[in-house]
């Protein structure tokens, strides 16, 4: 019997006061009872990276720093994400492009969803940023995407209070999700096996 597939939701900001945390939660109380896989969050702030200090390109696998590997190895057991990106400069925060550019393989041949906050773009600049990068890592980014506003999902800007119609669009992000992580784990499973065998 295949194994439920892991999600691991990306708080993608570290930034004191960061609301991303409250996002985050929302998604995973509401994915897990939405959808068949299971949904964890993860914190890049827990993973206490430093500004990417390794010397080799992550592509070529060799990671030097403890840090590095133990991220590469809470990584590589998730086969989809939800990216929950806030906005800086139209951009995603350089906490998560940090955090993602310290390895390569472990991403490879997954699925992504992306959840974005933020002003009055609510994030959607970001999110576009953040697709090339996913894109370059080989992970195959859903269509649908959350965009949260701070002047309508927000109380005060720092209280996350989204309202009920945002759950069918989750709805909507869940199925594509799962079904790509899905065929995704068949993906490197066969890699997996052209390689013992050749």
């Amino acid at each position: 019997m295949t194994s439920a597939l892991r999600i691991g939701i990306i708080i993608g900001s570290t930034r004191p006061g960061r609301v991303g945390d409250q996002v985050a939660q929302w998604v995973g109380e509401h994915a897990n009872r939405l959808g068949e896989a299971e949904y964890e969050v993860v914190d890049i702030a827990e993973a206490n990276l430093p500004l990417l200090d390794e010397a080799i390109p992550a592509s070529a696998g060799r990671y030097e720093h403890d840090h590095t590997r133990a991220w590469a190895e809470k990584i590589d057991r998730y086969d989809g994400f939800v990216f929950v990106t806030s906005e800086y400069n139209h951009a995603p925060s350089p906490a998560l492009l940090n955090a993602i550019s310290f390895i390569y393989r472990e991403w490879n041949d997954k699925a992504g969803a992306i959840v974005s906050y933020g002003a009055l773009s609510s994030g959607i600049r970001a999110a576009d940023k953040l697709r090339s990068t996913l894109g370059e890592l080989q992970i195959a980014d859903v269509r649908t995407q959350l965009a949260f506003s701070f002047f309508h999902d927000f109380e005060n800007f720092s209280t996350f209070t989204p309202g009920e119609q945002h759950l069918a669009t989750l709805q909507n992000l869940v199925n594509q999700l799962e079904s790509w992580a899905g065929a995704l784990r068949g993906v490197r499973e066969a890699k997996l096996e052209a390689a013992a065998a050749a």
